[in-house]
């Protein structure tokens, strides 16, 4: 069982709209592989260096700003219109997993340490309040409609729901053994929360706080949630004792399995949606025999893999810009080698 709290490589992926058709591509210079279409390309098209970074990434639409704990004391903070560091908030300890409420520029950062929620007001990067909780805590996930935040207790089985206007706990929730992720639909006010005993999703109703619904999930040990409110989808993906290298696709309405993509690699760990274009990026932690990760690049209308994109080693989070179509992949590696936080964006045609 699993748990975590946690030169420049440019390849492309093209999309004829959400099509994988494909056009001739122009010559590719040395160490670049490009697919291009007349459309749209994907490509990592920077790097950016870290001194410390945990596996947590989220990024605010509205501002154009990413967030990444380092796994410590800070949270990092990242324009997304230069690609540089351009401040660090001092939080608690052990700082993991981080999640923004974009309606109110407000960020929720997990410290598993301490057993609390750092909230940040984006605005002027200060700690506005600490919200005190177990110290089991897995991740974090916002409802920017109802101004509402979910955090799982991996070893509580429970998940606390908590008001962004008071920022006190209003509901304790019973689920799964061992809940790890927790993702939002914020179009039908449901929560998505993975349990590994049994290994199910189970499905909440923000409106009552009770649980609606036990999702199977055949392929073992779900990892990681993400949710495409446009198309009332989510996708989960298992960890590393998962039986499988898929990403499974959940009907919103039926609350089942409806398609499973393959997304390759060794140990899947993150997955993100971009609802503007209907991608899916999946996290592979490792792919042998080497050190980096890659990311998955799945076509939410097909349910097919596109790409496999290399990026930095031991990727563990990923976050998708509707508004850019941007991805940043949080890079957190161990064994002294460099973190760092990979753009994925449109290749410069």
């Amino acid at each position: 069982m699993r748990f975590s709290g946690r030169g420049m490589i440019l390849v492309g992926v093209a999309l004829a709209g959400l099509a994988p058709t494909v056009l001739a591509a122009p010559p590719a210079a040395a160490g670049r592989t490009v697919t291009r279409s007349a459309s749209q390309c994907i490509e990592v098209t920077a790097t950016i260096p870290l001194a410390k970074a945990s596996s947590g990434i989220a990024v605010n639409p509205k501002t154009d700003t990413v967030y990444v704990p380092n796994g410590g004391h800070k949270v990092i903070v990242i324009s997304g219109q230069t690609n540089k560091v351009v401040s660090t908030i001092s939080v608690g300890r052990n700082a993991d997993s981080v999640a923004v409420n974009p309606a109110t520029n407000t960020i929720y950062v997990d410290n598993s340490r301490d057993g609390t929620i750092s909230v940040i007001n984006g605005q002027t990067k200060t700690v506005v309040a600490t919200i005190p909780l177990a110290r089991d805590e897995s991740q974090i996930a916002v409802n920017p409609a109802t101004n509402t935040i979910y955090v799982p207790h991996l070893f509580a089985n429970t998940v606390s729901v908590i008001s962004g206007r008071t920022n006190t706990v209003t509901a304790t929730i019973a689920v799964a053994q061992f809940p790890q992720s927790v993702a939002v639909d914020p179009k039908t006010n449901t929560i998505y929360v993975t349990g590994m005993a049994p290994d199910e999703v189970t499905v909440i109703s923000g409106q009552t706080n009770k649980v609606v619904a036990h999702i199977p999930f055949p392929q073992g040990s779900p990892r990681a949630l993400a949710v495409n409110p446009a198309t009332d989808t989510v996708y989960a993906v298992p960890g590393s004792d998962g039986t499988g290298k898929s990403a499974a696709v959940i009907n919103g309405q039926t609350n089942t399995v409806v398609a499973n993509i393959p997304i390759g690699g060794d140990i899947p760990d993150a997955v993100a949606v971009n609802p503007s274009t209907n991608i899916i990026y999946a996290v592979n932690q490792f792919v042998s025999p080497g050190p980096n990760g890659s990311v998955a690049v799945l076509n939410g209308q097909t349910n097919k893999r596109v790409a496999t994109i290399p990026v930095g080693p031991g990727p563990g989070g990923v976050a998708a810009d509707p508004k850019t179509n941007i991805a940043y992949v949080a890079n957190a590696p161990t064994d002294g080698m460099p973190s760092s936080v990979s753009v994925l964006g449109p290749c410069p045609l």
